[in-house]
């Protein structure tokens, strides 16, 4: 099988930006990953599906771990 040229290779797949959210909903992590746009973080908890935005402002902050409640 040939490898799509359009598909990210594990290398790019790795340097994906994103945030590590604790879901207090079901207590569960999951990964957020930035829009397409580049204006938030967007994602869902993986099991209740409960959405979460983290807009990126001016400033903003390090941390790269959050809890969503």
């Amino acid at each position: 099988m040939m490898p799509n040229p359009e598909s990210p290779t594990g290398d790019a797949r790795a340097k994906r930006p994103f945030l590590g959210i604790h879901f207090a909903c079901c207590n569960t992590y999951a990964r957020i990953y930035k829009t397409a746009d580049g204006k938030a973080y967007a994602g869902f908890c993986p099991r209740c599906h409960k959405q979460v935005r983290v807009p990126i402002g001016e400033g903003g902050t390090r941390e790269r771990f959050f809890e969503a409640h």
